[in-house]
């Protein structure tokens, strides 16, 4: 069985026993998340969301919080004198290890995965 998830603007096709690498997700390493938006769930008989698979999960437990490989820019400008600049960054990831899918029924008693900007604003709003 497979599903594919979006999370963090990106979509991911997914068994379990996956491991993932998604954006930052506000988790701590050791914890159960689930992703309810799930676009596709297949296997034995294939079904597609409208644009979500209603009573879909996939539940996953969090490795670590791991940055990827640095990207350099750099930008010079031909004609200006002494004009160029180099900028690096590392993005934050979370390491996931898919462990089930959940057709239907999906438990509201394991924590929806949300990035740390929703959770952000989430925590912001309820002060």
């Amino acid at each position: 069985m497979f599903a594919v998830l979006k999370t963090g603007g990106k979509q991911y096709k997914v068994q379990a026993g996956d491991v993932l690498r998604v954006e930052l997700i506000a988790a701590e390493a050791g914890d159960k998340v689930q992703f309810n938006e799930i676009l596709m769930v297949g296997g034995d008989n294939l079904v597609v969301g409208a644009p979500f698979v209603e009573g879909a999960a996939v539940q996953a437990e969090v490795i670590d919080s791991i940055k990827a490989d640095k990207v350099i820019t750099y930008h010079k400008r031909r004609r200006k004198h002494s004009s160029q600049r180099t900028r690096g960054h590392r993005q934050k990831l979370t390491l996931l290890r898919v462990t089930d899918i959940v057709a239907s029924g999906a438990d509201a008693s394991v924590k929806e995965a949300v990035g740390t900007a929703v959770a952000r604003r989430a925590a912001h709003e309820t002060k």
